[in-house]
């Protein structure tokens, strides 16, 4: 491993070497990925990873080529204590406004975990309805580690959906933008009207 990535590394590990300090060793990640898309769910995750490795080349999903990402995903999860995945489906999106169900998709991917945690770093500023021990991180995937491998677990996951959902729809382009509301994306709701993966609330503009 480089100086500089061990660096950065070491740098990312501070929030939780404070917590393995005061006693916690069950440290668990939270990030989500698919917030601001006009189509898919959006797909949160939970990661603990070990106390005493570090995994080379983890930061900020959004840091890091796609194909860098599928790579870490798979060392994630070979190396992660334990993963956890919440889905907020396109219809609770609708229901309960996509800030709530960014929040239940956070809660059921703690929920999916198969070891409890002890501690618990969710990225942003809302903190999630739990009864165990946590904070927020404002741009917490660029300043922790277990939050960064969340959200690459989060964005592959959910890069992966969409990738299938291009296979069904092609003429919308899922698997180059993702959902996202690119010029090429809304060019086509403008076409072919929207599907059962779209985000009504968020397309309303775009639908005539």
């Amino acid at each position: 491993m480089k100086d500089s990535e061990l660096e950065r590394l070491k740098n990312m590990l501070q929030i939780e070497d404070s917590l393995y300090l005061n006693g916690y060793n069950l440290i668990c990640g939270i990030d989500e990925a698919g917030r601001g898309p006009l189509c898919g769910p959006v797909v949160a995750s939970a990661v603990i990873l070990p106390k005493d490795e570090c995994i080379e080349g983890v930061n900020d999903s959004k840091k890091i080529s796609e194909k860098k990402r599928e790579k870490l995903y798979d060392d994630i999860m070979k190396k992660a204590v334990a993963v956890g995945v919440g889905i907020g489906e396109v219809q609770l999106i609708e229901e309960v406004n996509i800030l709530n169900a960014t929040k239940i998709a956070m809660k059921r991917a703690l929920e999916n975990l198969n070891v409890k945690p002890e501690y618990v770093l969710v990225d942003g500023n809302q903190m999630i309805d739990i009864n165990i021990p946590g904070e927020t991180v404002v741009s917490g995937d660029a300043k922790s580690e277990s939050i960064a491998a969340a959200s690459i677990i989060a964005k592959v996951t959910r890069d992966r959906m969409l990738r299938e959902w291009d296979k069904e729809y092609p003429e919308y382009g899922f698997a180059k933008h993702k959902g996202y509301g690119t010029k090429a994306h809304i060019e086509a709701i403008e076409k072919y009207g929207l599907t059962p993966i779209h985000r009504e609330s968020f397309c309303k503009k775009f639908v005539k």
